[in-house]
Formats: structure tokens, C-alpha cells, sequence
């Protein structure tokens, strides 16, 4: 044990507050009364992806006319043949219990008049599966899972700590760390936000909960804290990385110029019934699949990217006109409150709608335990890639995704916890000689250049040119942010632009070496 006073010390070191982190910290806190459990998230409690997730959580319940087989093969489907098949039916067949853990916790989903769970339906789903809370599902399970977390007298939750690096051996040992290797995750470097100080945390186990990347994007369902955080300083601490090339673009992001983040338009109005038109009016779905609005996402948001293309229109439009506006209303009250407060009137007028990035199918690759590559460390949701998705996520299920793996962190290390001692000799946080930085400026043009970049060359649809550009111009924006880093001292906005920078190198490398068309990857060389 390290006796540092500098040093902090956990039992579990949980770095999200997503469903995914907040699942698990709770389960460890609860079977191990004595344990000291941390939680460091960048922003407040809240603040994640699951607090902005609106569709629902994927599952079985009514077996009469749903199945796990149905479940398993809508998203093997889904998945164009790169699933992990075991992954499917260990997800799809605990989905069940988890959600019964989060009704027992607090969570409220929406019910019929007859007392029944109201059950949704979405793109690639063949059956009525979704459980949801109206259109605020996400903040619905935050809410009873914060609740929850914060009653623990031996969780500890530290809002604004931002999540610099993992601790290694490259920082205990002092020697160079290799991909592939035999590593150990000591805990992490954490930037005290408030106090502009950084912290050295040390812990038994580290569970890596910290979300997706889609602010590498100009155009982003994500709300501000998706940075590819995770991603980041997993990949940086050599732990192994797969399937980056594969982004999912939501199809239907509300059309309002100066909006940052974009109004995600639910896939469940889709479900419900809602038809796309182009920007003179026409229906088009037909052309491009016989499931038409049902189809899975890359195949919507590529259509609609391709009419955009070909009309030079600036968005397509959503109709809800033609559908039952009590029940609408009911079911996405927030959607038709956003739609109102901008002038449209959803009985009346289509809703404009584009493709925007909303959710990495890659990243930090885990087995069926969550473990990672690198011992000790433990990683899930959004920052993962368990192999669930395959080439493109079915919808609803990465809440699902989230909450199983977490129970699979929980399971595995409460199996090893009794004989895990404390890491030793962790070394503290040494920023001496560093020089604060004062230019603003070159992050804030760096950041929105990785942003143009992305969005022009490694977007929905790709060539070996655009990534070829990408690459190159990726790479100096990797020299200058290093030398910058290199001798700064630490602000969130260098980090964030640092593992901007990292996730935006992955997406490109990795979609350069794809060969063919798969999923949410589309090149146009690979034809």
C-alpha cells in the first residue's frame, strides 16, 4: 500500500457516471460495505450520454410473441455478420434480470392503461421490445440510479475530476510500456477541475465508464462531454483497441441551424410510424430497402445523406402528420416540445431532420468479464467494444450493452477481490516546470479543424483520398497539441482536444485498413 499523503486510495476507481459506471459502483458498494469506492466524472453527476438517451432499453418481455432468438437475430442483422454470436446471447438473455434490477432500483417505465409495460419498437427491431420512460428514458435511468449511488455512505462521488491518464507500470516502474504486453492498471492521474490541481488516485480495480467521442464531429447527437476520453487514455496506456472505424450516424437529428449539440429526433417516431420525405416532399425509403423507415440506421442515414448529395438540399424532412397526435404527444411530449418552441407545429408541418454522429461501435476491446487488455482494468458501454455491435448497433441496445457488462465487471472481480492487495509505490503527479498556457486561441482553432476534418473526409461516407487527407493533416495536428501538452500546464480543453485528436487518428487508421463495406463503414473505393 502506497503512503503517500498525495495519493488516494480506493478499492474501485469508477471513471463515468453513465449507466455503465454508476451500475457497477453501485453493486460494488452494496456487496462490499467496507470498500471505499470512488467515482470521478468531468462535469456533474448527470452529465453523460445515458442522461440524453430517448429511445429505451431493448428486451424480451412479452415471450408470447417476442423471443431471445427473435432479439439474437435482429441484431446479428443488424450487425451485417460482424457480431460476436456468444457476446448476443449473453447480452440478450441477461437482459431480463438487469432491467428488473434497475425497476427494483427506482426506474419508472411508461405503462399501459391496462397495467402492462408499454413496449416500443424501433429500426431493425421485428418485434415490440423496447421499454422506455415517454422520450427521456436516458434521464429517467440516471435519475434512479443517482439516487440510488449517492444513499452509499462508502461511495465517494467527485464531480469536475477529469480523467488525464491511467497509471501504468510506464509510470510506476519507469519503463516503456508495449501493446500486446504484460501491463497493470495502477489507477489513473485525475485534474481536480475546481482547484486546478491534479490528483493521483490509486486502486485495487479501475473500471473505465467514460462514453463515446461524437464531439469529433461537427454534427453530434453527444452532449459536450463525449471527447473520446476513455478511448484516449485507454489507448495511451496500451491497452488493445478494435472496430473504430465503425460510427453510427443517427438519421434523424433535428434540422436547427446553431444548435450544439443536435435534437436527437428519437428512432422510436420512426417505430411509431413517421414517414421521411425529401426536401420537395416525396417519400424515398422505398428506393433503398423493403423495411423502409424500419430499416437499421446506416442504411437510413445513408439514404438520406445520398439525397442530400444528389438535391443539394440542406436536410429531409420527418412526417408525423399522418399519425394519432393524443398518442404521439404522450409518448414524445419533450420532441413536441422542442418542435413547438421552434415554430412547428408536429400535426401540421414535417420536421426537418439530417444525419449526425451518435454512437462509436468500437473501442476499448473487453471479453464477456469486461476485462480489458491491461490487468486490473475493467472497462463498459459506450468507450468499449465487447462485440455486441458488430458493424452497426441495433437501436435500444447499448443502454442494455451498459448495464449486462457492468453486472459481468461486478461478477468477476467480486470473485478475486479478498486477495487484490493495494498497488505500491504509485508515483504522484509531478508538473514542475510546466508553463500555464495562455493560448486559448490554438485550442479552440484546433478543436473545430479535427471537427472539419472528420466531418468532410472519415464521415458517412469515405474514400482513400478523403482518408488519405485525414491522415495528414491529423498528424500535424498531433505534433503541434503534443508540444503544446508537452509544456502546458493541464486545462480540460488541451486534454479534451488531445483525445479528440487520438479518436480521430483511430477512426482514420482503422477505416483505412477496412476492405470492404460493412455495417456503418462505407468507403466508396471498396465498391
Amino acid at each position: 500500500m502506497t503512503n503517500d499523503k498525495n495519493c488516494i486510495q480506493s478499492d474501485f476507481l469508477v471513471i463515468g457516471s453513465g449507466v455503465s459506471g454508476l451500475t457497477f459502483a453501485l453493486k460494488a458498494a452494496l456487496k462490499f460495505k467496507d470498500a471505499k469506492v470512488i467515482i470521478v466524472t468531468k462535469d456533474e453527476q448527470h452529465e453523460s450520454n445515458t442522461q440524453y438517451a430517448q429511445g429505451g432499453i431493448a428486451t424480451v418481455f412479452n415471450k408470447t410473441v417476442d423471443s431471445f432468438e427473435q432479439h439474437v437475430q435482429d441484431t446479428l442483422v443488424a450487425g451485417d455478420g460482424l457480431c460476436d454470436e456468444a457476446v448476443v446471447r449473453m447480452v440478450v438473455e441477461n437482459a431480463p434480470d438487469r432491467l428488473q434490477e434497475l425497476i427494483n432500483w427506482g426506474t419508472k417505465f411508461d405503462k399501459t392503461e391496462s397495467g402492462d409495460y408499454d413496449l416500443g419498437r424501433e429500426g431493425g427491431h421485428s418485434q415490440h421490445r423496447i421499454l422506455h420512460h415517454t422520450d427521456v428514458t436516458g434521464a429517467e435511468i440516471e435519475r434512479a440510479l443517482l439516487a440510488q449511488v449517492n444513499a452509499q455512505p462508502n461511495i465517494q462521488f467527485l464531480s469536475y475530476h477529469y480523467a488525464i491518464d491511467l497509471i501504468t507500470e510506464h509510470q510506476v516502474k519507469k519503463t516503456a510500456t508495449k501493446r500486446h504486453s504484460n501491463i497493470q492498471c495502477y489507477g489513473a492521474y485525475v485534474l481536480d477541475i475546481k482547484s486546478n490541481t491534479v490528483k493521483t488516485f490509486a486502486s485495487k480495480y479501475t473500471l473505465l465508464a467514460a462514453g463515446g467521442n461524437g464531439q469529433v464531429y461537427e454534427t453530434t447527437t453527444n452532449p459536450t462531454v463525449a471527447t473520446g476520453d476513455g478511448i484516449g487514455i485507454a489507448y495511451r496506456a496500451k491497452a488493445e483497441i478494435a472496430d473504430m472505424e465503425f460510427i453510427q450516424f443517427h438519421p434523424t437529428a433535428l434540422y436547427n441551424p446553431g444548435e450544439y449539440p443536435a435534437f436527437l429526433i428519437s428512432e422510436a417516431v420512426r417505430g411509431f410510424g413517421a414517414k421521411l420525405r425529401d426536401f420537395e416532399g416525396r417519400k424515398f425509403m422505398q428506393h433503398y430497402d423493403p423495411r423502409e423507415e424500419l430499416a437499421s440506421r446506416d442504411i437510413v442515414a445513408r439514404a438520406i445523406d445520398k439525397e442530400l448529395k444528389k438535391s443539394g438540399a440542406p436536410h429531409v424532412y420527418l412526417d408525423c402528420t399522418h399519425l394519432d397526435m393524443e398518442k404521439f404527444i404522450a409518448h414524445f411530449p419533450n420532441i413536441t416540445e422542442k418542435c413547438a418552441s421552434l415554430g412547428i407545429d408536429i400535426a401540421k408541418d414535417y420536421i426537418p431532420v439530417v444525419p449526425a454522429s451518435h454512437y462509436i461501435c468500437g473501442g476499448v476491446s473487453v471479453n464477456k468479464n469486461a476485462e480489458t487488455s491491461i490487468k486490473q482494468l475493467y472497462a463498459c458501454g459506450e468507450v468499449t467494444r465487447t462485440g455486441l455491435h458488430g458493424g452497426n448497433r441495433l437501436a435500444s441496445n447499448s443502454l442494455l450493452e451498459g448495464l449486462v457488462y457492468a453486472h459481468q465487471a461486478y461478477t468477476h472481480i467480486s470473485e478475486r477481490f479478498d486477495n487484490t492487495a493495494f498497488p505500491k509505490h504509485v508515483p504522484v503527479w509531478n508538473d514542475s516546470g510546466m508553463i500555464k498556457n495562455m493560448e486559448n486561441i490554438l485550442i479552440t482553432h484546433d478543436r473545430n479543424e479535427v471537427k472539419t476534418i472528420m466531418t468532410n473526409y472519415v464521415g458517412i461516407v469515405r474514400s482513400n483520398e478523403r482518408l488519405l487527407r485525414a491522415e495528414k493533416r491529423l498528424h500535424v495536428l498531433y505534433e503541434d497539441n503534443k508540444r503544446l501538452y508537452d509544456h502546458s500546464v493541464l486545462s480540460v480543453e488541451l486534454c479534451e482536444l488531445r483525445n479528440l485528436i487520438t479518436t480521430a487518428y483511430l477512426i482514420t487508421q482503422f477505416s483505412k485498413q477496412r476492405t470492404e463495406n460493412r455495417g456503418g463503414f462505407y468507403n466508396l473505393d471498396c465498391d
